[in-house]
């Protein structure tokens, strides 16, 4: 067994000492302070790391429509390209009494 590079003699070792210099009673106590600091320190930095996920996450997403919309080709509607009519529709009507205008 091996928790943070301390194999099981040495914290047999470290217990006895704990057990020497605080006491009998005080080492339960000790134990479980230091359990909940242990698990306030593992709650807290699974709470960054969702934050941080979370932030990599957004700003990924916040990028592809912007790069997205630089990379697309303009729609049809804005490409001005020349109508095609006939030539009858685009001629003006002829004045009743003669062709020709003075």
């Amino acid at each position: 067994m091996n928790v943070f590079g301390i194999g099981l003699p040495e914290m047999a070792v470290i217990a006895a000492i704990g057990l020497l210099v605080f006491g009998p009673k005080r080492l339960p106590e000790l134990g479980k302070t230091l359990g909940r600091t242990l698990r306030g320190f593992q709650s807290a930095s699974q709470e960054f790391e969702k934050e941080f996920r979370t932030a990599i996450s957004a700003e990924g997403t916040a990028a592809e429509p912007a790069e997205a919309a630089a990379a697309a080709p303009l729609p049809p509607a804005s490409v001005s390209s020349p109508e095609v009519t006939s030539p009858s529709a685009t001629a003006p009507a002829e004045a009743p009494g003669g062709g020709e205008h003075a």
